[in-house]
């Protein structure tokens, strides 16, 4: 592989990024299809259940013109060879006599797991894996750890001050928001990639939030609370919009046995009651996940607060940090995000492939807590089904 297959496959994984939030759970995929020198066709994976990126385009040659017999074709996963809700890529790209496929990395899923490269190998098709393989995991870590694990991929997001206050003291109309429109307009688009969002109670009693992603128009996660004493109101938006997206309330076993009332009236509402046996106050994090990863969910976004977050950082259940910040100075008018102890001082803790972009004013930094690129992929055996 040289300087210029790398320009082509780096096209497209910028590609592939045009489908987050469209197509999850499945993951998001570029293809960019190459002839002498020449791109003449290019395609992403749009939106779960449509046509897949090499389909796009295969279809984009026909567009442009140009026949893709003997052309070579950079994919950013392993095509697959199977039918699902679309058919078998592997089928379409022998039949567009491409003459060889370069693949970023293979797919670890059930029915794939190479199948799909041999597919194409034993069509005489010459194969290469392994061209920018820690971008295309990156890309798509959740996805890598949904398939290797069968655990879910947890995000915290919170937005922050540059003296790391998450929120004004006073709530008043005027003083809620931190960060501008565009930081909040970009969170919106990372909620609306996640199967769930999870909030603490005392968030749902502070804001009575919705946590539907906007515009409104797609897909809906579900909205999480955390609520070991069940607290949440009845009347909250929450609970009058089941409809609309579903809700879980997760609480202690007490809570629910001495409130089977209100457990009951939060039910008749149509939100679900995920009952834990946890000892303490609060509600049992890894249980929670456990649950929410058994539901197929890959991907969850959790925007609680101080305490929330301090949880799932303590509980080592933190996959991937995102904050946005803001060149504000709170001072005393402000809510402190983290006040107690993490961890020793001399380890901290440390993010890794982290990335910053700015929104206006803002910056908005992501990093890893977890390195993807050292997930294996799975046997056939031990691989988990996503529905494609």
């Amino acid at each position: 592989m040289n300087a210029q297959d790398e320009r082509f496959m780096r096209s497209a994984l910028k590609l592939a990024e045009k489908g987050l939030g469209s197509v999850e759970p499945n993951p998001a995929v570029g293809c960019v299809i190459v002839k002498a020198g020449q791109v003449i066709g290019k395609g992403y994976h749009k939106k779960f259940g449509g046509p897949h990126a090499e389909i796009h385009a295969i279809a984009d040659c026909a567009t442009l013109g140009v026949r893709p017999e003997g052309a070579t074709m950079y994919v950013t996963l392993e095509p697959c060879c199977h039918f699902g809700k679309t058919g078998p890529c592997t089928q379409a790209i022998i039949d567009a006599k491409i003459a060889k496929v370069v693949v970023a990395v293979g797919d670890p899923s059930a029915h794939a797991s190479g199948r799909g490269l041999d597919q194409l190998r034993q069509a005489g098709i010459e194969v290469e894996v392994g061209l920018c393989e820690q971008e295309a995991r990156l890309l798509n870590a959740p996805f890598f750890k949904y398939i290797s694990t069968g655990r879910c991929w947890v995000v915290l997001k919170w937005a922050q001050s540059i003296d790391g206050k998450l929120a004004y003291v006073d709530q008043s109309t005027e003083k809620r928001w931190i960060t501008n429109e565009l930081s909040r307009a970009d969170a919106h688009r990372l909620r609306r990639r996640c199967g769930a969002v999870v909030v603490g109670i005392n968030t749902v009693l502070a804001d009575d939030p919705m946590l539907t992603p906007r515009p409104s128009k797609g897909k809906k996660p579900i909205r999480v609370v955390l609520d070991g004493s069940l607290r949440i109101p009845l009347k909250s938006r929450l609970l009058r919009t089941t409809k609309t997206s579903p809700v879980l309330v997760c609480t202690r076993k007490a809570a629910a046995e001495a409130n089977a009332k209100h457990v009951e009236r939060i039910r008749k509402r149509g939100a679900e009651v995920l009952v834990c046996d946890s000892p303490g106050e609060t509600t049992d994090l890894h249980f929670l996940l456990d649950h929410l990863s058994s539901q197929g969910i890959q991907q969850v976004l959790v925007e609680g607060g101080p305490h929330v977050l301090a949880s799932f950082l303590r509980e080592g259940l933190a996959d991937e940090i995102c904050v946005y910040i803001a060149p504000k100075i709170l001072g005393a008018d402000g809510v402190a995000f983290i006040g107690e102890p993490m961890t020793d001082l001399m380890q901290g803790i440390a993010l890794d492939h982290v990335q910053i972009k700015t929104f206006g004013d803002d910056t908005c930094m992501r990093g890893l807590l977890a390195d993807p690129s050292i997930q294996q992929s799975p046997s056939v055996e031990h691989g988990a089904a996503v529905e494609v």
